[in-house]
């Protein structure tokens, strides 16, 4: 398996419960073919440029451990999420 790491950034106008289902689905997106890592949740930061005319948002980074597929799955799905805003993953092991 390969070590892997997802930045994500929620809309920040979402309410406290939908922050953490969306929280929660990601992590099951990863645990349905992979182990999930440690979850570090930065809370609300200013964006570096508005995204969707909004000019903060909520940062969460996910360890995980999976196949080269899962990876490409995850960034699918969080692609068609309404609550994310944007994404980045990141493969620790090439470092």
């Amino acid at each position: 398996m390969t070590n892997y790491e997802v930045l994500f950034i929620i809309d920040p106008t979402l309410e406290d419960e939908k922050k953490e289902a969306t929280i929660e689905a990601v992590k099951e997106i990863i645990a349905a073919d992979g182990e999930v890592g440690e979850v570090d949740v930065w809370g609300m930061r200013k964006l570096a440029y508005p995204i969707q005319k909004k000019s903060e948002g909520y940062y969460v980074v996910i360890e995980f451990q999976g196949n080269p597929s899962l990876p490409k799955e995850l960034d699918r799905r969080l692609r068609i999420s309404d609550n994310v805003i944007r994404h980045l993953i990141d493969n620790k092991n090439q470092k």
